[in-house]
């Protein structure tokens, strides 16, 4: 019989040299195993993301020279692979897959297609499909993949096999996490073999045996579960590449850093974890109880770091300054505004404390913005907006509650994160007006917001969109949000616009310089910022139908 193995890598992007050697020692294991086919996926030498790499002769000729040293192993076995080839051959395809036998290249095309193969197995000639791929982890992209291969090895009638990486690879601000889920498909379409997610291995199946397994049910993690999987899987392989192995973070009693903590915690350690607090006096007994609740459920390294003493000073100090105006001979003082001194405080806990405390562990701070935030730039440039990595950013705030519950749930198994936490009113408790134990707390209506929001970056909705799904009363239907909330938070049209401007303002306006300038974010949407979402610092727009729809809604 007819032995195929699938081999599904770790691909370390821009290091030709490290993925011969693991994809020659697979090779090694298949031939002592008597396999007579052996796959890899696309790009299994370059990697997907490789920078200006790309059109580096001297990476070109190194893939080339690794891609002959894979070749030369093909004595006794078939090797597909995936490598991107030399701009003199790149009407081809950069992204090629080579079929070697015997010391030679039997074959080659674009990864794009399909290849197609015959065996002569005991006498019979038998086909199969294979597709190489790279493909980062995106949410739902898995059951969409199925579907479409599915419906391919049906139509050919014959066994199709799906080979895709693992590891991390990124593309300057956004880090991709490759889950491989390297997939089998009988001639009926039918799933009956399945590679585990972000784990690498060798997988081997004999070709005549695949139309008789029998169908396989998806086990792979799906909505929550699978988000958490990537991001945890994404962070860990992140720290490891920039040899991090401690961790800072801003804890404030708010939902976010509690998540934060208890998704890194699980990575590193307790041991490893330094949680902060940092009071003014405008955080309420409630939050700081609530933080210090997490750090002892978590056993992380716990620091209660006040600020009032350092922010009144700052204060102080700029009030007191004079600024001259020497061409006139006039002099004058600043004046603090409490929206400064908001600043003031997000800034002197990252820049100045939680910089500090990083440097004196040996390790790096985190940032931990939601997607909701980043959207509109809720957040201060230079304060809660810096960190090494935003391993929360492309999530909702609907998406960090989901995975509150899932890591005290099926993580830990225990309640790490408070149910406090989870309950309290969202705040960054920087001002009377975001007293928690009042019931206040940040100008976003998550439960509306979330959903808006995600309409401008996932669905390209304009301002002109939504007013017309508003004045049609079916927005919150088309936009996913719970019924009757614009009602709730917007008593009029009036209401209405004002907030819809407000924030479309901020995420076409100063949010754009702010998210050019936050940390990477793991990616787990089609739309993340950073390489996903195309951005250009324009004046925000709107359009003449978005104008005249107004008039309309604010005459009646």
């Amino acid at each position: 019989m007819a032995k195929i193995a699938y081999a599904q890598i770790e691909i370390v992007a821009g290091q030709p040299e490290v993925n011969a050697e693991k994809i020659l020692k697979f090779i090694a294991q298949a031939k002592e195993q008597k396999v007579e086919l052996i796959v890899f996926p696309e790009l299994a030498l370059s990697g997907k993301f490789v920078g200006n790499a790309f059109w580096q002769k001297s990476f070109l000729s190194d893939c080339e020279y690794f891609g002959k040293k894979i070749i030369a192993a093909s004595d006794e076995i078939t090797i597909i692979f995936g490598n991107l080839v030399g701009a003199e051959n790149r009407e081809i395809d950069p992204s090629s897959y080579f079929v070697a036998y015997g010391g030679e290249v039997r074959l080659q095309g674009s990864t794009k297609d399909l290849i197609e193969m015959e065996f002569n197995d005991e006498g019979r000639t038998r086909e199969i499909a294979f597709q190489i791929d790279s493909a980062p982890f995106r949410i739902g992209d898995r059951a969409e993949r199925d579907k479409f291969f599915s419906d391919q090895s049906k139509d050919l009638h014959r066994p199709l096999i799906y080979v895709n990486a693992i590891g991390i690879q990124n593309r300057g601000k956004t880090i991709y996490t490759f889950d491989g889920t390297s997939t089998v498909y009988n001639s009926r379409g039918e799933i009956v073999q399945c590679a585990e997610s972000f784990k690498e291995g060798l997988n081997i199946i004999e070709l005549e045996e695949i139309d008789r397994l029998p169908e396989q049910k998806n086990s792979q993690q799906l909505g929550i579960a699978e988000i958490y999987s990537a991001i945890s899987y994404g962070a860990e392989k992140f720290l490891q590449q920039i040899g991090m192995k401690k961790v800072v973070i801003g804890i404030s009693g708010g939902i976010d850093s509690a998540v934060s903590a208890a998704l890194y915690t699980k990575i590193l350690g307790a041991e490893n974890v330094f949680l902060v607090n940092m009071p003014s006096v405008f955080n309420s007994a409630t939050t700081k109880n609530l933080s210090e609740q997490l750090a002892k459920n978590l056993g992380c390294h716990y620091a209660v770091i006040p600020i009032q003493e350092s922010v009144d000073f700052t204060v102080k100090q700029l009030e007191s300054t004079q600024i001259k105006f020497l061409s006139k001979n006039k002099t004058e003082h600043l004046k603090i505004s409490s929206f400064v001194k908001e600043n003031i405080q997000a800034r002197d806990r990252s820049s100045r404390i939680l910089a500090a405390v990083s440097a004196a562990v040996g390790g790096g701070f985190t940032c931990n913005a939601n997607k909701a935030e980043t959207t509109v730039g809720y957040a201060t440039l230079y304060g809660d907006e810096a960190g090494f990595l935003c391993a929360l950013a492309d999530l909702w705030k609907f998406q960090i509650y989901q995975l509150a519950d899932y890591l005290n749930d099926a993580v830990y198994q225990r309640e790490v994160i408070p149910q406090g936490i989870i309950e309290i009113v969202p705040s960054a408790e920087l001002s009377d007006a975001q007293n928690v134990d009042e019931g206040k707390g940040d100008p976003l209506k998550y439960p509306y917001h979330d959903f808006l929001f995600r309409a401008f970056v996932e669905g390209n909705f304009s301002p002109e969109d939504v007013l017309k799904l508003y004045s049609e009363k079916i927005l919150e239907s088309v936009i996913g949000c719970a019924p009757n909330l614009v009602e709730k938070y917007f008593p009029t049209a009036k209401d209405f616009i004002e907030d819809l401007e407000r924030w479309w303002k901020l995420f076409t306006g100063f949010a754009v310089a702010k998210r050019i300038q936050s940390p990477p974010l793991i990616s787990v949407s089609r739309r993340a910022f950073g390489s996903d979402f195309a951005e250009s610092q324009n004046i925000p727009l709107f359009t003449q139908g978005y104008k005249e729809l107004k008039s309309k809604l604010l005459e009646k």
